[in-house]
């Protein structure tokens, strides 16, 4: 809406520091140019400025959601346990959901998604398959409670966020449902400004099939990708697979054990016997919901308890810790090998393919073994991808070296299935008569969170850039100190106003010309105009934020052009 915001009367309180405890380019710039405050660690005020550019960013995912078919609603953030109970996420979720109790000792919790309450108001509002399929949405506040609350906006407790659901009778509708987002995201982040990836990614504990993610990237990012220069493959480092192909070992010779004291350790060892440590088999023993499970890698390679996690979940996964030792003399301590290990569950890393042969464990104290041949002398239970990414990694689609990068992730889209509809007999009468299982999608954006990715992507070293779209104003006209500038400066603010643009007049007695620049290009409006010098000439000077290029105009000029 066009107005006209004058800065001698808005509450904005630029710094010319970086704030103590900020890290991120976003944290110090964002605090810096008055448009958050904090208020606890995690916890967040959003003050005028920032208001108009969290608000700009709503309207455009609401346009492209309203575009697609998609109903708004708005549900409650304290909502009761029971539903989470019944699709099990009340445990699953673990200590990040905010959990708390009425005076009357009932159990609630602060949304951090809401699948389930969006389950139960389409149970209760669609009955027949004529009400399908429908997409709802809303953005609203979510918690977390967040172990680590860091990098300002960027990892809170409480955050705005857009989440949407799709509702179809059939699997092929879902996929619809799916590609229809898909699309609307690509233009939402595309109008934001948002230079943007999207990466295969996992369900994690929102359950489903499948998955994506769209990332930003920025040096701040907390999710790390990969993605390959030679085809156009990309994905969350936790949804890299390998595919390995089985090796005739029939050639190798038998196990032959080895006297290795004082080597507990892949590096020991390796330095022992002067093999690289690739040649060796990493045994990593966890619990898996208390039962002891061996994960086997490849000795120069890590595991990836988060990839550990995703592939067991709901299983909660463990380290061992000495006590589990005790009583176990089939699980000596640094000496572990999968031979033999007939009460362990043995979860091998795909690289360790049926016929590769390795130096591991011997299962006995300072000793291991050699040419010990996977699917000869050991079975593996469970073939899964668990290891740490790592740059150079073949690509699973072409077999070029990955390339890795940081991003952060500013939306992510399920197809759910029928998890939630499972839990909640999601049904409607279907067109021969009969129940039908509802299929659902599940779509969130984080719209607090796309303001700190636009800041950390669109600024320089003297401020913040806003995108025109998403920016507080569509021009920063500044009144350069004396009283004919700053009555030219309001003249033209209002001229622009009719013209159907939104300004930002800085309009401040007893600030200095100096100051009011500085703040211009640290608040980041895409357009500047200075009413200085020539202001007795009717000429205004107008510079473009991003660019930095400056020309002269009369005020009808400058008026023509902005309001092109």
């Amino acid at each position: 809406m066009a107005q006209v915001q004058r800065m001698s009367r808005l509450m904005v309180k630029t710094l010319r520091d970086d704030p103590a405890d900020a890290e991120t380019l976003s944290h110090k710039l964002l605090v810096r140019a008055g448009y958050v405050r904090r208020n606890a660690a995690g916890i967040w005020s959003w003050l005028p400025l920032g208001m108009k550019v969290l608000e700009n960013v709503s309207r455009v995912v609401r346009e492209e959601m309203d575009a697609i078919g998609a109903q708004e609603v708005l549900l409650p953030a304290l909502l009761p346990k029971e539903p989470y109970e019944a699709s099990g996420r009340w445990e699953e979720y673990g200590p990040e959901l905010f959990r708390l109790q009425d005076r009357k000792g009932g159990d609630y919790l602060l949304g951090p998604t809401h699948e389930e309450i969006f389950t139960q108001l389409v149970k209760d509002q669609c009955t027949s398959y004529k009400d399908l399929p429908v997409i709802l949405y809303q953005i609203q506040t979510k918690y977390r409670d967040e172990a680590r609350p860091r990098s300002g906006i960027l990892r809170g407790r409480e955050f705005q966020m857009k989440d949407s659901y799709s509702f179809d009778t059939t699997d092929e509708g879902l996929a619809e449902s799916y590609a229809l987002h898909r699309q609307a995201y690509i233009r939402i982040f595309d109008r934001l400004g948002l230079d943007h990836k999207i990466v295969s990614a996992i369900s994690g504990a929102m359950g489903g099939s499948a998955s994506e993610e769209f990332l930003a990237p920025a040096a701040a990012g907390e999710d790390t990708f990969v993605y390959c220069p030679n085809c156009e493959y990309a994905a969350n480092t936790e949804a890299v697979t390998f595919k390995a192909e089985a090796v005739d070992g029939s050639a190798v010779g038998p196990v032959e054990e080895l006297d290795t004291p004082d080597t507990p350790t892949i590096e020991s060892l390796a330095e022992h016997l002067g093999v690289p440590a690739s040649a060796t088999l990493k045994n990593l023993l966890v619990k898996v919901d208390g039962e002891i499970v061996a994960v086997g890698v490849p000795g120069d390679r890590e595991v990836d308890l988060g990839k550990l996690e995703d592939h067991l979940a709901p299983a909660v996964v463990e380290l061992v810790t000495a006590e589990d030792f005790e009583g176990r003399p089939d699980l000596v301590r640094g000496y572990v090998g999968p031979q033999g290990l007939d009460k362990v569950r043995f979860i091998a890393d795909p690289r360790v393919a049926p016929g590769t042969a390795w130096i591991t464990g011997a299962n006995k104290a300072d000793t291991h073994a050699k040419n010990v041949v996977a699917g000869r002398d050991f079975q593996v239970d469970d073939y899964l991808d668990v290891v740490v990414v790592e740059e150079n990694d073949p690509c699973p689609n072409c077999g070029t070296g990955l390339k890795m990068d940081r991003a952060i992730e500013i939306g992510h889209i399920f197809q759910l299935g029928r998890k939630y509809a499972d839990a909640f007999q999601l049904d409607v009468l279907g067109q021969n008569g009969k129940p039908v299982r509802v299929t659902m999608g599940s779509y969130g954006i984080g719209v607090s969170r796309a303001v700190a990715a636009l800041a950390e992507q669109h600024a320089d070293d003297k401020g913040l850039c806003w995108p025109a779209e998403v920016a507080p104003a569509d021009v920063h006209v500044v009144a350069a100190g004396k009283a004919l500038q700053t009555e030219l400066a309001l003249e033209v603010s209002e001229k622009l106003k009719d013209a159907g643009l939104r300004v930002l007049v800085d309009d401040r007695a007893g600030v200095s010309p100096g100051v009011k620049f500085t703040d211009a290009e640290l608040i980041g409006v895409p357009k500047i105009l200075v009413a200085g010098r020539r202001s007795a000439e009717g000429v205004l000077e107008l510079k473009d934020r991003r660019t930095g290029e400056r020309e002269e105009l009369t005020v009808d000029e400058a008026i023509t052009r902005l309001s092109a």
